[in-house]
């Protein structure tokens, strides 16, 4: 799901709503923000039990997703979105369920923010399980090259 979030602007700037329990189909269990500087990438990888929800605050992004869900009405499928600087457009959340393998890259001059929602603690409580994640960097079938 990629949906522009409303945002309201005054005199002394804006203001948006993130996140809200009636409007997400996820519940999250903690949030982290990470700064990503620009022309630099994360991803690509995926997750097997965790949906991230995935909200990109400043600047212009790229943002590519792969299908891996096997008996997905989108199996294999690739989507790229090109979300807008935020003085133009509304701040954007994504939602990223288990098996769709997701990677950012930022674009433009200035480093980025991105805020994410997991409905799974990383590494689960205390810290004592290993990641849940799959790791595809290297792997060209799910690389971000050839992306506008």
């Amino acid at each position: 799901m990629v949906q522009p979030l409303n945002q309201f602007n005054d005199e002394r700037g804006w203001l948006s709503e993130l996140w809200r329990l009636d409007e997400a189909d996820v519940p999250s269990v903690m949030c982290y923000a990470s700064m990503t500087h620009a022309g630099m990438a994360r991803g690509p990888h995926e997750h097997v039990h965790q949906t991230d929800v995935f909200i990109f605050l400043t600047g212009r992004w790229r943002v590519r997703l792969w299908d891996n869900r096997v008996g997905s009405i989108t199996h294999l499928a690739v989507m790229d979105v090109e979300i807008g600087d935020y003085r133009l457009n509304p701040p954007v959340r994504i939602v990223v369920p288990p098996g769709v393998v997701h990677a950012y890259a930022k674009s433009g001059h200035q480093d980025g923010l991105v805020l994410n929602f997991p409905d799974k603690l990383y590494r689960g409580a205390g810290k004592q399980e290993p990641p849940d994640e799959i790791r595809h960097e290297g792997n060209k079938t799910y690389s971000m090259e050839g992306m506008p």
